[in-house]
């Protein structure tokens, strides 16, 4: 089966969908004269002090909080720590670098989200497949786009979190990995089960606590290894150009993995966010793409460095070449992914270090399965249209419940496996269509920005595209 799986995950994960992924960045970025960079008092602002919520739409916090609860999640703690043991540290700059062109595709697509938005079950629903079949008229794309993302965000994805969650808490405290499955299943049934409000009401809550408590001890730990900072940064820069002597035989693994763990810990042009940004209500819809394009600062700039930089000061990690041998090996037999971290932390806080990840673990990753619940959920809802069943949605409730037990339990390369299926899936038809939107795309931008200059609240005609 694994063997199968990897054999997809190299078609799909091409040096093209590579490419395709930074040119898109690249792109957005100039056309939009860098905005990512531009507009940051401005995402500030209307992520703080211009939110509000109707009978139809949450607030847009809410929206960024189930964002931010798909986007920090295991990529965050694992996928930061497989990055660094398959590509080294340069695979740290590589995530840096998408994470920075990415916010301006995420800007794009959240936007576009919120422009073709529409109201099923009395609230806001919304996303690619939506902006697809609306935007470029394409049943058949839009379709296909619901069918993957059902398939990889309430199959494949949901595993990933819950295994990564077993493995930290059965290093940390010993529990069999089956009984984790059965408390994060129960856990989960109670709040899906609630619909979206529910779920926007526990990230709004949950997602301020979980990050701030990791960055947190992140800090404390990089304070005391201050005086080491800036030959981490030298480590990474060097490993990233092929100029470290140990690590410049693996720029290419670097560059890959970093675009790839970089990619899936902060989303951007894959596609899950617009769900939870068309869900908002905002006067124009280029406000919430401004705030989701700062979520993508928070996931990957401060998060994801937060946890390379713990491994880095610490030393505690291995870097695999791609012929199998180890370039470096301080932690031999231990599996790349969260022990790394949970390794790292116990090096300066050995009693606590690896419960702090477990827990820490837990709270992203459940969260972000909350997120793929949501989005699944969406295009369950795009799938079915006006042809509701309440039996259908309670069922596939029960398969997203079974899909996390069974990641629980299964192994963590399949489940890394399957859940990069899904991702890159899902990216590849996404970020073809924000291609193919883009001239929708750039009006909208510019419509906002005209308003601006205007001294004008900007606003838009939700009306014309439904």
């Amino acid at each position: 089966m694994e063997t199968y799986v990897k054999a997809v995950n190299d078609i799909i994960w091409s040096d093209l969908f590579i490419a395709l992924c930074v040119i898109t960045g690249i792109y957005f970025s100039v056309k939009m004269r860098f905005p990512q960079v531009r507009y940051i008092g401005e995402m500030w602002k209307l992520l703080f002090f211009e939110s509000s919520s109707s009978e139809k739409g949450i607030s847009s916090f809410q929206a960024f909080a189930i964002a931010i609860s798909g986007r920090v999640g295991t990529g965050n703690i694992a996928g930061v720590a497989t990055a660094i043991g398959m590509g080294g540290p340069g695979a740290v700059f590589w995530m840096w670098a998408i994470a920075f062109l990415g916010s301006a595709s995420a800007i794009v697509e959240a936007a576009l989200g919120q422009m073709y938005k529409e109201v099923r079950d009395g609230q806001y629903r919304g996303g690619p497949a939506f902006y697809i079949e609306k935007g470029l008229k394409l049943k058949w794309y839009a379709v296909a786009f619901a069918i993957v993302t059902v398939m990889g965000t309430g199959l494949f994805l949901p595993g990933v979190q819950s295994n990564s969650i077993a493995v930290a808490v059965k290093t940390a405290f010993n529990i069999p990995r089956n009984i984790t499955g059965i408390v994060v299943v129960f856990v989960l049934g109670l709040i899906i089960f609630g619909g979206v409000r529910r779920i926007a009401k526990v990230a709004e809550y949950l997602v301020p606590f979980m990050a701030g408590g990791y960055i947190l001890m992140a800090l404390i730990i990089i304070g005391i290894n201050y005086e080491y900072i800036p030959s981490v940064f030298k480590l990474i820069f060097s490993s990233a150009f092929g100029i470290d002597a140990t690590f410049g035989g693996i720029v290419g693994a670097a560059i890959s993995w970093g675009v790839k763990r970089g990619v899936y810990s902060n989303e951007a042009g894959q596609g899950s966010a617009p769900h939870a940004a068309a869900a908002a209500e905002v006067s124009h819809p280029m406000k919430q793409g401004l705030i989701q394009g700062f979520s993508v600062y928070i996931d990957t700039l401060f998060v994801c460095t937060a946890t390379a930089l713990v491994i880095l000061f610490t030393g505690m990690y291995n870097v695999e070449h791609p012929s199998g041998r180890f370039i470096v090996e301080h932690l031999p037999g231990v599996a790349k992914g969260a022990e790394y971290t949970q390794f790292a932390v116990s090096y300066h806080f050995s009693a606590i270090g690896s419960s702090f990840v477990a827990i820490s673990l837990f709270f992203f990753a459940f969260t972000t399965i909350m997120a793929y619940y949501y989005i699944a959920e969406t295009n369950v809802s795009y799938l079915q249209g006006k042809n509701k069943s309440k039996a259908f949605i309670n069922i596939f409730r029960a398969v997203i419940l079974f899909s996390t037990y069974y990641g629980a339990i299964k192994t963590s390369d399949l489940a890394w496996g399957l859940g990069d299926i899904g991702v890159g899936l899902m990216a590849w038809l996404n970020i073809i269509a924000l291609w193919l939107l883009q001239k929708k795309a750039f009006s909208l931008f510019k419509d906002y920005e005209k308003q601006r200059k205007e001294g004008k609240d900007p606003t838009f005609d939700f009306s014309c595209n439904q």
